[in-house]
């Protein structure tokens, strides 16, 4: 980034620092040294957003992180503040929904299949000799031999899993999070109503995370406690049971629904508190609620391990009910999201909000769906693993056999999109040919050079194509996922056996599609965590999903306390800390250019910034994803409405971009303001064939090297020749300022310097 091997950490640590060229370290302090040109100076956060391979396991988090981006993708709205609070508050119940499934998945898979099923099954145990103990065709006079000491003995797994999601969330908040950003509450008051990310609050919402991961772990505790318990108490209420285990019995259930209800009441309790700087904490909530259901968990044991006579596991555990019931909540959910999102963009229409608004309610779907792939391709394989015969065991619940089932068919369909992308993009391909030979005049043309820049600029408008792919996939899934639900309640059997008796064709079709999808299942689940672990190893890996990663980190967790933390609650105040103190000192010339995720930084730095140091700033943004991504994802956020008003916050801003870059794009304001910052797009490749200064093939860079553009240093030079020259300066050209640049992870440096380095993971601002 700084283009020179002998650099010093200014300020900051390990995690995060900003950084300085040897020789520029004391710059200020020689203003007659004779140097020429801008300071430039780093910021590096890579192990925020990067690091080791362990990383790759925060994909297993992936459902949590994408409802999180549901709660931030609401349309703009105005004088709707009841409205934006129901749309928060949907968004928090799904994902409470998701936290129930991901742990009634791990009481699946061992307490029903493992400890239920398989240590019920004499086969079965005697094919697993880790489960000898538990069996009682094994050991007849065994401890651990009866069902309910079974069951209880098993919640052990889901239980510790619970505990590392709230230690992960516990942590992560204090190592990333717990920055308090700049101070400046005398603008708590202060709120133009286009975008919240200049909030005193904004990024800094410990109150909500402490409130949420309370909420979300005690509800994992109590579903295990429901699962532990639930046999139990039907065998005692069956004629014949015990009187006082059935009285116990129907309290602790009575107990665990009063649990259920002020989890869910704290949930909806409290949304986000940004208009100033929230710094309690419900310090008696966030302790007693987790610490009351792992008391409830505790009796739920104490309870089912009791001796019952005559008690024998058979069957399936109550796991149909529970996922059936899962299921049925999220669709209500998300179909409700959708219908409060629909009020909210007619009361202010965007006709470049991805999806019409409903882009919210997709995600959400999107993250209910990949909870239910999760959850189901563990059960599937474990079952089979458990089950080598497939005769022995039952098996885990109809529901996620049927859910399995309908991936073929949502495959299809999105196969079915797929061909439509690529025959368009193939004519967009041909279509612009001529154009690009029109843009190169007096060479000499090359067929197959024309079509391959042709080709990477229609490959490039892919991006804004996804929308569509995104409501295919959401609609879809709803619709299928609704008819596996309904299926399963009806027949109560698996679709091979809901089809015997039918045509053969039916039947033979509703196998082929049970065992497809069952593998899909479970290949799809163990490529996505290869590929996150592949990810963290392969810089081309690292580029392909980095951006998305990035993205959906940036974002507070405002839905799900066990999501992914947010590196921008970290960096974001670094930066504003830096830009003030600095402009403070020296009332110096201050130019913040942002490549990529970068620019989204710049422009939140900018925006946290008081208006006395916006006015000294001028902002240099390149291949920036600000409206192309941000704008048409995030409208509430990154609306017109707030990107004009950072055209006219700051000093002065420019926007550079190229045709072939699937990331960054123009800014689009409405009016005068949008020839003022958006530039021409920058040609790309530089030059078409070879030329004196350019004697081997020019490379078409895309999204990378904009530096290496003769356009950034001259909408540098011009930036740095309008940003306010009538200030007192401590030197006449020296002055430094920040830079914010990724690829694809974050990187922000101050005033433009030499080309940066475009190897991901590597953050520097």
């Amino acid at each position: 980034m700084l283009d020179d091997p002998r650099t010093v950490r200014i300020t900051g640590d390990d995690v995060a620092a900003v950084f300085r060229r040897a020789d520029d370290v004391d710059a200020e302090s020689r203003p007659g040294s004779g140097r020429t040109g801008p300071v430039p100076e780093a910021y590096v956060w890579c192990n925020l957003t990067s690091g080791n391979g362990t990383r790759a396991l925060w994909l297993l988090l992936l459902p949590f992180m994408v409802v999180n981006l549901a709660h931030w993708m609401r349309p703009t709205a105005r004088h709707r503040k009841r409205t934006v609070r129901l749309y928060g508050l949907l968004v928090r119940l799904a994902g409470l929904t998701l936290t129930v499934l991901l742990v009634a998945a791990a009481c699946e898979v061992a307490l029903d299949l493992a400890a239920w099923q398989c240590a019920g099954t004499g086969a079965c145990a005697e094919s697993h000799s880790w489960l000898g103990f538990l069996s009682p065709d094994v050991s007849d006079d065994g401890w651990w031999s009866r069902p309910g000491r079974r069951l209880a003995l098993a919640a052990l797994v889901p239980a510790t899993l619970t505990g590392l999601l709230w230690y992960l969330s516990h942590r992560t908040w204090s190592a990333y999070e717990s920055q308090q950003p700049l101070s400046h509450e005398g603008e708590a008051e202060e709120d133009d109503g286009r975008t919240a990310l200049g909030r005193p609050g904004f990024w800094y919402g410990r109150r909500l995370v402490a409130r949420l991961r309370a909420a979300h772990t005690a509800a994992g505790l109590l579903t295990i406690a429901a699962a532990v318990s639930s046999t139990a108490a039907r065998f005692d209420r069956a004629p014949g049971g015990p009187a006082p285990l059935d009285t116990l019995g129907r309290l602790l259930q009575l107990s665990l629904v009063a649990g259920g209800g002020a989890v869910v009441w704290v949930v909806c309790r409290r949304g986000r508190s940004e208009r100033h700087l929230d710094r309690q904490l419900d310090e008696q909530l966030v302790r007693r609620l987790p610490l009351t259901a792992l008391v409830l968990l505790g009796l739920a044991a104490v309870y089912a391990g009791w001796e019952r006579p005559g008690w024998q596991s058979q069957g399936r555990l109550s796991g149909d009910a529970t996922f059936g019931g899962i299921a049925l909540v999220q669709g209500l959910l998300v179909i409700a999201l959708a219908v409060v999102a629909h009020l909210l963009y007619r009361t202010h229409t965007d006709p470049r909000a991805a999806m019409r608004g409903l882009a919210g309610p997709a995600v959400a779907m999107l993250a209910c769906a990949l909870g239910g792939v999760m959850s189901g391709g563990v059960s599937q394989r474990v079952a089979d693993w458990l089950d080598g015969t497939g005769a022995t065991i039952p098996g885990p619940p109809v529901l996620l056999t049927w859910q399995a089932s309908v991936i073929p068919l949502v495959l299809l369909v999105l196969l079915g999109h797929l061909a439509c992308l690529a025959r368009r993009t193939w004519r967009s391909s041909r279509a612009q040919l001529a154009t690009v030979e029109s843009e190169y005049p007096g060479e000499p043309k090359d067929a197959t050079r024309t079509r391959r820049i042709a080709r990477t600029r229609a490959m490039a408008a892919l991006t804004d194509r996804g929308p569509r792919l995104l409501g295919v996939t959401a609609a879809s899934t709803l619709l299928l996922g609704a008819g596996a639900l309904v299926g399963a309640l009806t027949t109560r059997r698996t679709p091979a056996k809901a089809a015997e008796g039918a045509y053969a064709f039916v039947e033979s079709a509703a196998e082929t599609a049970q065992a497809l999808g069952s593998w899909l299942i479970g290949l799809g689940f163990l490529l996505f965590v290869t590929w996150g672990r592949r990810a963290y190893k392969d810089p081309s890996a690292r580029r392909t999903i980095g951006i998305l990663w990035d993205v959906g980190t940036f974002w507070p967790r405002a839905a799900h306390p066990f999501a992914p933390p947010c590196y921008a609650e970290r960096a974001v105040p670094d930066l504003t800390w830096r830009i003030a103190t600095w402009t403070r000192t020296t009332r110096g010339r201050l130019v913040i250019s942002g490549h990529s995720q970068g620019s989204v930084l710049a422009a939140a730095a900018a925006w946290q910034s008081e208006p006395s140091v916006r006015a000294r700033v001028a902002l240099l943004t390149y291949g920036s994803p600000l409206e192309r991504l941000y704008g048409r994802w995030f409208p509430a956020h990154f609306g017109p409405a707030a990107l004009t008003a950072l055209h006219h916050d700051v000093d002065c801003w420019r926007n550079l971009h190229r045709l072939t870059d699937p990331i960054g794009g123009p800014v689009r304001l409405p009016g005068d303001c949008g020839p003022e910052v958006d530039r021409e797009p920058l040609r790309d490749p530089l030059v078409y064939g070879r030329t004196d200064l350019h004697p081997l093939p020019a490379p078409i860079l895309g999204h990378s090297d904009y530096q290496a553009d003769p356009a950034f240093a001259e909408e540098r030079a011009k930036l740095l020749g309008r940003l306010q020259p009538d200030l007192p300066s401590p030197r006449a050209q020296d002055e430094p300022g920040p830079r914010v640049q990724d690829e694809p992870g974050p990187r922000a440096q101050d005033e433009p310097g030499p080309p940066a380095q475009d190897e991901p993971g590597r953050s520097s601002a």
